[in-house]
This record gives C-alpha cells, structure tokens and sequence, in this order.
C-alpha cells in the first residue's frame, strides 16, 4: 500500500467519504504511526518504524501546506495561517525527532494529529445529526 497521503486521498474519495472525513482519517493514521514508534521505542526496528512515521507525517503536513496556500482556499485567512504555524512547529519537531530520538519528542505531534482528528470528527458528526433532524 501507498504511503503517499495523495494516494489515500485519492483512494478513500472513492469510497465515498466527506474531505473532512478524509482529513481526519489522514490524521488519524498520521497520529497512530508516531504513537506506535512511541510505544514500541525499543523495538529492534524502532529506527525504520520512526522513519516511516516521520515521513508519512511530513508528507501528510506538506500536502496541507499546498492546500492552505492555494488562492482558492475557502477557509478563512486567519485559520489557514494559524495551521499553516502549526505544520511549521510539527516540521521543525518531526526533524527534531530524527536528529535526537526521544519517545517523549512525539507526544505533541501526536496530540496534535490526533486532536485534529477528533475536532474534525466532531465537526462531521454535528453536521449529520443536524441533517438528520431536519429530515
């Protein structure tokens, strides 16, 4: 399977979820990635699993960089700087990672990742339910 959060965008659209969804799934596996490096730091391939989570995590970050500084952004230009702040922080603690690894390095990428997840989540969840008792 692809590693490219591209190739999952593209993939999981097919499987009829919302961006949003998507967004959060992306996130999601960006966050369980970091965590296992996490809970499995002394595992004899810690170095390969730290490396692959790292990757997909810039990756995933870089990809909604592009997306944020795109003109047609719908988003308000506040909250696209405000991420755009926080994918610079995680860049900088992601390289931080690789060049001193340290278990406790990858709480706040994974926070992060996983907050987001949550919030867009939510956010999804409020929505149906809205819809639903419209209907």
């Amino acid at each position: 399977m692809s590693r490219n959060p591209y190739n999952i965008y593209q993939n999981v659209q097919k499987d009829g979820m919302t961006q949003r969804e998507l967004e959060a799934s992306v996130l999601t596996k960006a966050g369980l990635m970091l965590k296992n490096c996490q809970d499995n730091w002394n595992s004899t391939d810690r170095d390969v699993l730290l490396e692959e989570a790292v990757k997909f995590n810039q990756k995933v970050w870089s990809f909604f960089q592009s997306e944020l500084t795109m003109p047609d952004n719908p988003l308000p230009k506040q909250l696209r700087e405000d991420i755009l702040n926080l994918s610079l922080f995680l860049d900088r603690r992601l390289f931080e990672v690789l060049a001193c690894p340290d278990p406790q390095k990858l709480t706040i990428a994974i926070n992060i990742n996983l907050n987001l997840a949550a919030g867009l989540m939510t956010k999804v969840d409020q929505t149906e339910n809205m819809l639903g008792k419209a209907v």
